[in-house]
């Protein structure tokens, strides 16, 4: 969903068969779908890191397969924050599409698009702004929390209180079956299902389904400095990030305070490197821990069995990531080719909303 300033939001992905031509948008909702709708969006504030990509990017990969998915680039809620500063928001929205790329969504399988490109997004939000009550945006988890965190930032603003309202127009513009979350984020995601239920309510008419989550098993990896990944903190390694810069943010990680010679015994619960070494040696880790916790390796050893893993993850992905930067119109393409087809699904579920209003003529 949409928090933090470099957090991933995960809304609702479409899986959409081959229906006969002509059919019209509910006609479609009639059929057996085997695969159901699922959306999620990242803002584009900076690099991906390796805490975004095990966090939710790796899953989106694997949802691609078993679902139709609409993953965008979710530009108007980095304005909720970052409205004062838009100086690299272009920049960002481009690199971001070149990870998504690079780090396996395919265009041929999913719907990539740009929030902002598709304005149905923007009235179906005011729609719902109008019968959203005040009190329900404000008892939002998120809002109080990135207000106290972010107090360098002016966030007393109309669209910080109401995007969950923006991000309820997100997930059901696409009528989500599911929305893969964390268990963090269900009360949002339980925000966008009473907004969906109001509607349907107040209009008298079935046009929003309630969006079910789908709780997804993320994997957790700490920073450099042993705090939550962030680029708030600049603790992170990202897929922007040089071999050679991997390298030394590695060997600069910490590790375990209280471990100050080589044949002291080690925690590993409390090591940075340790923490990697579960998601990028997993074969290897039952005998790391031993050997740290018996004082037989050494952290400048057991970094550098780490760097070496993380480096043959890494530089896959960021050769292909450079490259895909170095053609930015196939980048722009693959960009506005997904936000038509995203626009004319969210353009018919407006229609059936403007009806369901009665308003327009």
């Amino acid at each position: 969903m949409v928090a933090a300033s470099d957090r991933l939001i995960d809304c609702h992905c479409l899986q959409r068969p081959i229906f006969p031509d002509k059919t019209t948008h509910a006609e479609r909702n009639t059929f057996n779908m085997a695969k159901k709708i699922v959306l999620s969006g990242a803002r584009p504030t900076g690099d991906v890191h390796l805490g975004n990509y095990f966090g939710a990017l790796h899953n989106w990969v694997r949802l691609q397969d078993e679902y139709e998915c609409h993953f965008f680039i979710a530009d108007w809620h980095a304005l909720t924050t970052g409205y004062a500063d838009t100086e690299n928001l272009k920049d960002y929205t481009v690199s971001l599409i070149a990870d998504f790329l690079a780090v396996g969504l395919d265009p041929e399988k999913s719907v990539l698009f740009l929030q902002s490109q598709v304005p149905q997004h923007a009235e179906l939000f005011l729609l719902f702004s109008m019968n959203t009550p005040l009190s329900w945006l404000e008892r939002c988890p998120t809002y109080k929390d990135q207000i106290n965190q972010l107090k360098e930032r002016d966030l007393t603003t109309y669209g910080f209180l109401g995007y969950p309202c923006l991000q309820a127009a997100d997930i059901l513009a696409y009528k989500a079956d599911f929305v893969p979350v964390g268990e963090d984020q269900l009360p949002h995601l339980e925000l966008t299902r009473e907004i969906a239920r109001r509607f349907n309510y107040l209009y008298q008419k079935p046009v929003f389904p309630e969006p079910k989550p789908l709780l997804t098993e993320a994997k957790v990896l700490p920073g450099t400095d042993g705090r939550k990944m962030s680029k708030s903190y600049g603790n992170t390694i990202s897929f922007a990030d040089t071999p050679e810069i991997v390298q030394q943010k590695v060997m600069n990680m910490v590790t375990d305070p209280a471990r100050l010679r080589k044949t002291d015994p080690g925690h590993p619960d409390v090591c940075s490197v340790y923490a990697f070494h579960k998601i990028f040696s997993p074969d290897e880790v039952a005998t790391i821990r031993q050997n740290c916790e018996a004082g037989e390796i050494g952290c400048v050893a057991c970094k550098k069995q780490c760097a070496a893993k993380v480096a043959a993850f890494h530089g896959p992905i960021h050769e292909k990531r450079t490259a895909l930067l170095e053609d930015k119109p196939y980048l722009l393409s693959v960009i506005n080719k997904g936000s038509a087809k995203a626009r004319e699904v969210a353009e018919a579920t407006l229609v059936e909303a403007r009806a369901a209003v009665k308003i327009g003529l």
